[in-house]
């Protein structure tokens, strides 16, 4: 029997609930550690945040995500929370596209810093035919949740709220630029920097003052 995930939770009794997935070799601490909690309490935000801890042989095996949204996701529901967003860094921003995609109303809004895009095989295969437009998934394309991820980026709902943020000079910006610009202009931003916390840290602020959260 597996056992529960491990969270990290800053609760304020809060309307909305921004559930926080890390990247590869993160943990939920390490949202805090980088000020990502204190940045929601300096603002007095009507904002509660659970960060969590994922195994990278759960996240592989394909148990992760079912864990997240069965342990997390849908008690919030019942709990009554108005909005649930669901956020990243890096692999945490794919698992959220990911998780999106493969459970739509699931919630309500994406925060994705740096989201990785996916491995060269999923990227090469949609450039391969002449860039997302054109890509058509093939059925053994769409056993893999990450082309099911692109495919639901191919045509995401025109009022679904997204932010994504990275590094203008990440060595994966071109994947994301491409995930910024299937979301409306306003939700994309790349600011000077690398793969690393001083600009995730940046854009988290970013996100936080953007105002998406109220809409």
């Amino acid at each position: 029997m597996s056992q529960p995930l491990h969270t990290l939770r800053q609760t304020v009794g809060a309307p909305s609930l921004m559930v926080l997935l890390p990247g590869a070799y993160m943990t939920a601490a390490d949202f805090e550690q980088a000020g990502f909690f204190t940045a929601v309490a300096k603002r007095r935000l009507a904002l509660d945040l659970v960060a969590v801890d994922l195994d990278l042989e759960a996240i592989s095996g394909g148990t992760a995500l079912p864990a997240v949204q069965a342990e997390i996701i849908a008690p919030a529901r019942r709990q009554g929370y108005q909005k649930i967003w669901l956020g990243g860094i890096s692999l945490g921003g794919l698992l959220s596209l990911c998780h999106n995609a493969d459970t739509p109303g699931s919630v309500d809004g994406l925060c994705l810093l740096a989201p990785y895009p996916g491995s060269r095989l999923t990227t090469n295969a949609i450039a391969r035919a002449g860039g997302l437009e054109q890509w058509q998934p093939t059925p053994e394309e769409l056993s893999d949740p990450e082309f099911r991820m692109w495919r639901w980026l191919q045509a995401p709902p025109a009022d679904f709220p997204a932010f994504v943020g990275y590094g203008s000079d990440d060595r994966f910006a071109a994947g994301m630029k491409q995930i910024a610009a299937c979301f409306p202009a306003t939700a994309g931003l790349a600011i000077p920097g690398g793969h690393d916390w001083p600009v995730w840290q940046v854009l988290w602020e970013h996100f936080l003052d953007s105002g998406l959260l109220l809409r």
